[in-house]
C-alpha cells in the first residue's frame, strides 16, 4: 500500500470516526475522534463485559451488588463497576466494547468500534473452567473474532484493504491464563493437571501453548494475517493475594506465596515469547502488561496507591468466591482493593488503566496511548 494510500485512508476514518459524534447513542469522550477506531478485547472475567451471562455456568454475576457502581446495573462485569477494558476504552475514546454473545446478527454488522470476547472462568487451555460450567475458551474467542471479520465487519468497508487497514489501526487485548491455574492446576478434585505435571512443567505447557496452533501465539499470529498488528497481552497476575487464596490457605496477613510463586513460572517466559513474534511479524507491535508486578505493589502497600483494605468489598459466597446475590456490599468501594474474593475493584481496575495508558512501568516498552501512534 502507497504512502499516498494509507493517508487517504485515515483521513476517509476521521471523517466516518468523526461522523459518530452526530448519533445520540455514541459515546466519544469530549465528541473528540477516537485515539483507535475499535477495541477488541479477549479473555477471561477480568475483562468479561457480559458474554457469560448467555452461558450456562456457575461463573455468572448477572445480579446485585454486581454493577452497583455501573450506569445500568448489573451487566455480567465481574466488578462492582468498570473494568480495566472499560476504562481503557474511555480512554481511547470510544465506547465500551459489548460483549459477542449480547448482539444479534445484525448488530454484529453495524457494530465497528469493537467487541468483547472474553468469558469469566475461560484459559488457555480448553479444559479450564469446565468444572463450573461452560465458558468460551481462548481457541474460541479467536474463532469468533474470526467470524467477525470474515462476516460481519466487511458490511461497513468498501474494500478489503481498507478493512485490513481499519485492523491494522484497532488495538488488541488478551488477558487470560489465571484460570489455569485457579480453575485447573490447583484444582486437583476435578483436573488431573497438578498430578501429571510438576509446576515448572505446567507453566512450561502453557508457554508451549501459546507458540503452538492451538493457543495464543499462532492464534495471535491469525490475528495478525486478519489485519491486527497492535496487541497489550497481560502476563498472570499474583493470585495467591487474592482473598481468596489468603482465607483459603488460613493466612493472616501477605500472600500465598506458593501460588504466586507457580504463576511466577509463567510469566518469566512471555517477554521473550512477545518479542520473537514482535521481531518475526512485520509492522506488528505486542505490548506486555507487567500486571503481576503492578498488582503485587499494590497488594504489599495499599496506602500507597489510596486504598486501605485488601478484604473483598463484597460478602462472598465460599462455594463461588462469588457476591452473595443481593447482600450490601460495603459502602466505600474507593478504598477496597478486591471487589469479590477474585476481582478488583472497579477503583483497582482504574489504577491498572491508568498506568497502562499513560506509563511504561506497566506497560512495555511502550504505553497504549504511544501504541495507538504507531
Amino acid at each position: 500500500m502507497t504512502e499516498f494510500k494509507k493517508k487517504e485512508m485515515a483521513k476517509t476514518f476521521s471523517i466516518s470516526l468523526l461522523s459518530l459524534c452526530l448519533l445520540p447513542h455514541f459515546f466519544l469522550a469530549n465528541c473528540s475522534i477516537p485515539l483507535s477506531p475499535a477495541l477488541y478485547v479477549f479473555g477471561d472475567s477480568l475483562v468479561d463485559s457480559g458474554n457469560n451471562d448467555f452461558l450456562n455456568t456457575t461463573a455468572k454475576v448477572n445480579y446485585k451488588p454486581y454493577g452497583i457502581d455501573f450506569p445500568t446495573g448489573p451487566t455480567g462485569r465481574f466488578s462492582n463497576g468498570n473494568t480495566f477494558a472499560d476504562f481503557l476504552a474511555q480512554y481511547l475514546g470510544l465506547p465500551f466494547a459489548p460483549p459477542y454473545l449480547g448482539l444479534s446478527k445484525a448488530q454484529k454488522g453495524k457494530t465497528i468500534t469493537g467487541m468483547n470476547y472474553a468469558s469469566g472462568s475461560a484459559g488457555i487451555l480448553r479444559k479450564t473452567g469446565s468444572a463450573i460450567g461452560i465458558n468460551i475458551p481462548l481457541q474460541i474467542q479467536l474463532k469468533l473474532f474470526q467470524e467477525t471479520v470474515k462476516h460481519y465487519l466487511p458490511k461497513n468497508f468498501k474494500t478489503e484493504e481498507e478493512l485490513l487497514y481499519y485492523l491494522s489501526k484497532s488495538i488488541f487485548v488478551v488477558n487470560i491464563g489465571s484460570n489455569d491455574y485457579l480453575n485447573n492446576y490447583l484444582q486437583p478434585a476435578h483436573y488431573d493437571s497438578s498430578r501429571l505435571y510438576n509446576p515448572v512443567q505446567f507453566a512450561g505447557i502453557l508457554r508451549k501453548e501459546l507458540k503452538k496452533s492451538l493457543q495464543l501465539a499462532i492464534q495471535l499470529q491469525d490475528l495478525y494475517e486478519l489485519g491486527a498488528r497492535k496487541f497489550l497481552v497481560f502476563n498472570l497476575g499474583p493470585s495467591g493475594c487474592t482473598p481468596f487464596l489468603v482465607y483459603s490457605e488460613k493466612l493472616a496477613s501477605g500472600c500465598a506465596e506458593n501460588v504466586n510463586q507457580l504463576v511466577s513460572l509463567y510469566n518469566e517466559g512471555l517477554p521473550d515469547m512477545l518479542q520473537e513474534l514482535r521481531t518475526s511479524l512485520k509492522g506488528s507491535n505486542f505490548v506486555l502488561a507487567e500486571f503481576y508486578e503492578a498488582s503485587y505493589d499494590l497488594n504489599q502497600n495499599p496506602s500507597k496507591y489510596g486504598f486501605t483494605s485488601r478484604s473483598n468489598c463484597c460478602v462472598v459466597n465460599n462455594a463461588t468466591a462469588q457476591c452473595a446475590h443481593g447482600v450490601q456490599p460495603c459502602l466505600d468501594r474507593t478504598t477496597h482493593i478486591y471487589w469479590d474474593a477474585v476481582h478488583p475493584t472497579q477503583a483497582a481496575n482504574f489504577l491498572f488503566a491508568t498506568g497502562c495508558f499513560f506509563y511504561t512501568a506497566q506497560c512495555t516498552p511502550i504505553n497504549i496511548q504511544q501504541l495507538t501512534q504507531t
